[in-house]
């Protein structure tokens, strides 16, 4: 990996500042940890475009900028300026985090059934650390990610939602992360942690929004352990600020018989990086990854995704797809990985991608790696525009050009769309998607 290692002096001295005032100091592990990973983060040092894996995307203007932590408090919000984001028609736990901290006061988590926890990360490792020490950073990359390096170090406050075997959740998890407007540009750096034990079942939303013009850097990392033959649905939503800087990891560690789906929905950000690994662990597990990003102006998003098939007799279904208009740009880079007992394997990865300018870019790169011989892995990219032939058939119904272009462009998103299988999730991105696309200013999602 090449990387600058020069331009980390200002995070040390946080850190050094963060670590006399952090929560936790009881936990010998946890201070450890934190220790451990700053110093990582200070010998790899922000990437760069001479790394392979970050060869289309420059961090140039994070590794340079200067970012205030962020501080906690509502800042201002009130449960009616989130009206547009609560899932309020559904039976939904909302546990709503400000700049990477938990507001008790915007919550609504509602009665959750006997062993279940969802809640403030921070709160758990008070009260039950046992629940978070066996999982906490043992799964993310952050000897390998300077920006999970980074947040490891950080740690304080995100989600924690956790199952305890033979568990059906039928209430929707909802964790929706604000960043606010500062004076000057801020970091926050939310953890999420989300165990589902053996033969459970649960549906969990991450949402990501912030101001409309706000300058701010949000590094998050989530980590989904999916025990045996646990059922996981995640969902996560991005519709930052045009002016922000988002960078996610996920990590998803499945075991015998687990079927876990995420969904990945890309709106904002003036700079996005995706980073989802997937660990199949288990024989027999499933995997579904789902992604859709839409890009204008001088957006650029980058989705990198790893599926690890360790094990045998493991599916996987992968299926991104990009719009790009204006001058914007996006970078897939997706690899199936079969590692030599992995007989039996079935994988798919599919990448479409529409550019609706001709100053847009994309760079796409499907990958497979197989080391095993019993196995059935295909892959495929496609970059093309909207079809003439279509067009010329909506114009010939009386259909007006601009909303023949929506329509056909709608249409190519709603694959994605229609696999939300939460109703009022589904229902705002089809919202979101109707705006963006026919340039409306119906729909309010500022805040």
């Amino acid at each position: 990996m090449t990387a600058d290692t020069g331009k980390t002096e200002a995070w040390l001295s946080d850190f050094a500042v963060f670590e006399r005032t952090a929560a936790g100091k009881k936990y010998p592990w946890l201070t450890a940890l934190r220790k451990d990973a700053i110093t990582r983060f200070g010998d790899l040092g922000f990437p760069t475009t001479k790394d392979e894996q970050w060869r289309y995307t420059s961090v140039a203007r994070i590794a340079e900028g200067s970012f205030a932590p962020a501080r906690a408090g509502t800042n201002g919000l009130t449960a009616g300026k989130l009206a547009n984001f609560i899932f309020s028609d559904i039976d939904c736990c909302n546990l709503v985090f400000v700049n990477g901290f938990y507001s008790a006061d915007l919550s609504t988590p509602g009665a959750l059934p006997k062993g279940v926890r969802a809640g403030s990360l921070a709160t758990a490792l008070q009260s039950e650390p046992k629940k978070i020490e066996p999982y906490l950073a043992r799964h993310a990359d952050w000897r390998g990610n300077a920006f999970v390096a980074l947040n490891t170090a950080f740690i304080m406050d995100g989600g924690f939602v956790y199952l305890p075997p033979e568990t059906t959740l039928k209430k929707i998890i909802h964790l929706l992360f604000i960043s606010t407007a500062e004076a000057a540009a801020t970091v926050n750096c939310p953890r999420t942690l989300i165990v589902i034990g053996s033969a459970s079942q649960a549906s969990i939303v991450e949402s990501y929004i912030g101001p409309f013009g706000g300058n701010y850097f949000t590094n998050a990392v989530t980590e989904i352990i999916a025990g045996d033959g646990a059922h996981v649905s995640h969902y996560k939503l991005q519709m930052e600020s045009d002016e922000s800087y988002h960078f996610g990891s996920m990590q998803v560690e499945q075991e015998e018989g687990a079927d876990v789906s995420s969904h990945s929905i890309c709106l904002g950000g003036q700079l996005t990086r995706n980073d989802i690994n997937a660990v199949m662990d288990g024989e027999g597990g499933e995997l579904t990854l789902n992604g859709l990003y839409l890009t204008s102006g001088r957006q650029h998003v980058d989705n990198h995704t790893c599926i690890d098939h360790a094990k045998p007799r493991c599916s996987s279904r992968e299926l991104y797809k990009g719009i790009l208009n204006d001058q914007s740009t996006a970078v897939f880079n997706g690899k199936i990985l079969v590692r030599p007992n992995a007989q039996k394997t079935n994988a798919k990865q599919t990448n479409k991608n529409l550019l609706l300018s001709r100053d847009a870019l994309v760079n796409t790169t499907p990958q497979l790696e197989i080391f095993a011989d019993d196995v059935k892995c295909t892959h495929g990219a496609t970059i093309g525009r909207l079809s003439e032939e279509a067009l010329f058939y909506l114009r010939s119904r009386g259909i007006g050009e601009d909303s023949a272009r929506a329509l056909l462009t709608y249409a190519f998103a709603s694959e994605i769309v229609s696999t939300v299988k939460i109703k009022p999730l589904q229902c705002q991105l089809d919202l979101v998607l109707l705006a963006r696309m026919s340039q409306s200013e119906g729909v309010d999602l500022s805040l």
